[in-house]
């Protein structure tokens, strides 16, 4: 059965295991961090979905945003003077958004279906290790591109393969259709795969480019047309 959980649409893709923060300002957003405070929504979680690019200002469907996004966990919520926010969250779960009520809260609230992961095939301990290792080689040489020394770190050893991915693309700087088909690849191997791919395709451009992204800020700036 689907079921319900606030949303709150914005121009990223959060992933499992990601740690997001916010600055909340607008009303309804201001309402639903209330609201994840005090219990009215139960477990501090929302969800957090991709806008898709549009020129409506109010988003009412599921077809203004991705089909698939990942619940939020509220960590950290701290209120300033003049009623906005400044929260940490941290990504969970991945789910498919099946429809949008825009008028029975304050905020959205979408119907979702959890979209768990797919049992990894039977390769053998040596096969995911070399796969793992493939992967972090990759991250590696994006940072050592992208960052400063004490700019970034990697995942602990004992990151399981399922979740690596993730956490390997979570504080590197690539697109939303990069980070949106990281969130939607199931199959935990090939998501490793995916991610060694795409790292060791940017680390090549910013080599080449002589060219470093500006490094990630402390608070995310908030951006949402609701």
């Amino acid at each position: 059965m689907p079921e319900s959980l606030p949303l709150f649409p914005l121009q990223t893709v959060l992933l499992p295991g990601a740690r997001l923060p916010l600055h909340i300002f607008e009303p309804r957003y201001r309402q639903l961090t209330v609201d994840l405070v005090t219990g009215v929504v139960p477990g501090k979680r929302f969800g957090v979905v991709a806008l898709r690019p549009s020129l409506d200002l109010e988003v009412t469907s599921v077809d203004q945003v991705r089909a698939y996004g990942c619940s939020a966990l509220l960590r950290a919520a701290k209120r300033l003077p003049d009623g906005r926010f400044d929260v940490v969250t941290m990504g969970e779960r991945r789910f498919r958004l099946l429809a949008i009520d825009s008028t029975s809260a304050p905020y959205l609230v979408g119907a979702i279906e959890w979209v768990p992961d797919a049992d990894p095939p039977s390769i053998g301990d040596e096969a995911i290790r070399i796969l793992s290792h493939g992967a972090r080689s990759a991250h590696r040489r994006y940072c050592h591109a992208a960052w400063q020394g004490g700019d970034w770190s990697e995942p602990p050893e004992d990151t399981d393969a399922a979740g690596l991915a993730h956490l390997l693309a979570s504080d590197c700087l690539l697109t939303i259709d990069d980070r949106q088909r990281l969130l939607e690849e199931i199959r935990p191997l090939h998501r490793l795969r995916m991610v060694r791919k795409i790292l060791n395709r940017e680390a090549g451009i910013l080599t080449s480019l002589r060219a470093v992204p500006a490094p990630p800020a402390e608070f995310q700036t908030e951006f949402s047309l609701n």
